[in-house]
């Protein structure tokens, strides 16, 4: 898939839920790029994410709670069956769907959403089967929950991707309290790895720690909610929300300490500080020194998009030089 029809199906779809599938096709000019935008398919409820199917068929979420087929162009009227509960309101609900990467061997695909759990709620994974004859999901799999939960409507993260060697990313947010995310025993703000059937690998640079979460890869983190591989490079790469104009693009790091809310370029929303600044060298990591600030920062605020193929973010010469 192109990077030009990536951004066109990312965009069709925002557009399509938002107007009602009465878009007009229209060019749309950038700095550095023109894209062609069209509706590909319309009626849909706030869109989360999709994952496309080896027949040309789409799966798409909606944040409501719902799993939904796009085929040819049309939204199939009949939601997706075994969709596990969900934990709907604020910002939670149903988000990313991705397949794994031997899905034309095994049939496994991955649902991240808000659940309820021990405490409150926050972010779970589980893994399915789709029965495309009974159009239901299947042998269901719980995998991961973050932990602790919390009742609140806010930053749950909830973006997945697998890696060249197969291993699964998901990030987790703060869940709207700040001081979560340098807490090394708590999954939330953070970047979490796991095998596939959510094991915790042995080379996680927490596993076997007293008081930390082995399944964390990199915390300090705010709301992640978009993440990719580079195609070339092999990296994990994240935009995060920020606070106000805060938002991220990182390139995470085994054991990084990422800073929120020690260090960022953000405020809060009436405009009071957060943390100690912009870097320090007091936010420690226990494996590299001081806090990793992040890559570029987004003077806009920006939503979280993902690529799926990991080129839209380095097409751009000013990128190539850290893409590549």
């Amino acid at each position: 898939m192109t990077r030009r029809l990536l951004a066109l199906i990312v965009a069709s779809l925002f557009l399509a839920a938002c107007n009602g599938g009465d878009v007009p096709a229209q060019t749309v000019k950038s700095e550095l790029h023109d894209f062609r935008v069209v509706v590909v398919a319309d009626g849909l409820n706030h869109p989360w994410s999709m994952a496309f199917l080896q027949d040309g068929g789409m799966l798409v979420t909606e944040r409501a709670g719902q799993l939904r087929l796009v085929r040819d162009g049309k939204l199939d009227p009949r939601p997706i069956a075994g969709v596990p509960d969900i934990a709907v309101g604020g910002q939670g609900g149903l988000f990313d769907v991705v397949l794994h990467p031997k899905y034309g061997s095994n049939g496994w695909i991955y649902l991240s959403y808000a659940a309820e759990g021990s405490g409150g709620i926050n972010t779970r994974v589980t893994r399915f089967k789709y029965d495309t004859s009974g159009h239901r999901l299947t042998q269901a799999r719980q995998i991961f929950h973050a932990a602790p939960g919390a009742y609140g409507g806010r930053h749950f993260g909830g973006r997945m991707a697998f890696d060249r060697q197969g291993y699964l990313f998901l990030t987790t947010g703060d869940r709207g309290d700040m001081p979560r995310a340098q807490r090394l025993a708590d999954h939330s703000g953070s970047v979490i790895r796991l095998r596939d059937d959510g094991s915790v690998p042995p080379d996680n640079p927490f596993a076997g720690d007293t008081g930390s979460s082995p399944e964390i890869w990199s915390y300090g983190h705010r709301n992640p909610q978009g993440m990719d591989i580079n195609p070339r490079t092999g990296a994990v790469w994240t935009h995060e929300h920020g606070a106000r104009g805060g938002d991220e693009i990182n390139i995470i790091r085994r054991g990084a300490n990422y800073g929120w809310p020690v260090i960022t370029h953000g405020v809060n929303y009436d405009g009071s500080r957060i943390g100690i600044g912009r870097s320090s060298l007091a936010c420690s990591s226990r494996y590299i020194s001081g806090c990793r600030q992040l890559l570029r920062r987004a003077w806009r605020s920006i939503a979280a998009i993902n690529s799926r193929n990991g080129e839209t973010a380095c097409s751009s010469g000013r990128w190539q030089e850290i893409c590549w």
